[in-house]
């Protein structure tokens, strides 16, 4: 099913609005945060990592930083949960870490409401099922985020994704965002069991 000729307009006016909002209104949060950052886990105060974007191509995702750097002999993806700092658990917790990703809404690298963005080295691991949910430009909260999050497996995960996809509509992004909150307000699905957000995708096989 595809979106109406106003769908796409909408929602990066949505985007752009809601954006420019949120950063503004969460001054007073994001600089308390970045000083924390700084006092606890020292610099850089904020998480870069290149993401796949719309079609695949990549773009350079900003969060707050919430782990602290690996120790000599740490194993820097297997020790993950073990690297989240105090004052990064809570920011996790409470999405404050998703709040540096506004300035990616403004570039239009990401939407607020898509796919989430996963890891380039995923992209070749994906069926091409899986790899639609790269039709459409990523978000800070989706489908999946919705209904499960990280406690999901990635199967579930990337059927919700595609779902979207077929599905989208500004209804559809309304009632997910307005689910978000909910989500946030009970820090439902935060992690999987062991991992700080989820396991690695090692493919479909997995």
């Amino acid at each position: 099913m595809k979106p109406s000729m106003l769908y796409a307009p909408t929602k990066r006016l949505v985007d752009v609005a809601v954006a420019s909002s949120v950063i503004a209104v969460t001054l007073p949060i994001t600089l308390p945060t970045a000083i924390g950052i700084r006092a606890t886990m020292g610099a850089p105060v904020l998480f870069r990592q290149r993401r796949p974007g719309l079609h695949g191509r990549p773009f350079e995702m900003l969060k707050f930083r919430s782990m602290r750097d690996p120790r000599p002999g740490e194993d820097a993806l297997k020790s993950d949960a073990a690297r989240i700092t105090r004052l990064g658990a809570f920011i996790r917790k409470t999405s404050i870490d998703e709040l540096p990703t506004m300035l990616n809404v403004l570039k239009g690298d990401v939407s607020l409401v898509g796919p989430r963005p996963l890891l380039m080295r995923y992209l070749d691991r994906y069926t091409p099922e899986q790899a639609r949910r790269h039709d459409v430009k990523p978000g800070i909260t989706g489908w999946s985020q919705v209904n499960g999050r990280n406690s999901i497996s990635w199967e579930r995960k990337f059927e919700l994704d595609v779902w979207y996809v077929d599905h989208r509509s500004t209804l559809l992004d309304l009632k997910i965002l307005a689910l978000t909150a909910k989500t946030v307000l009970f820090r439902s699905g935060i992690s999987a069991q062991g991992h700080a957000t989820m396991p690695e995708f090692m493919g479909a096989a997995t």
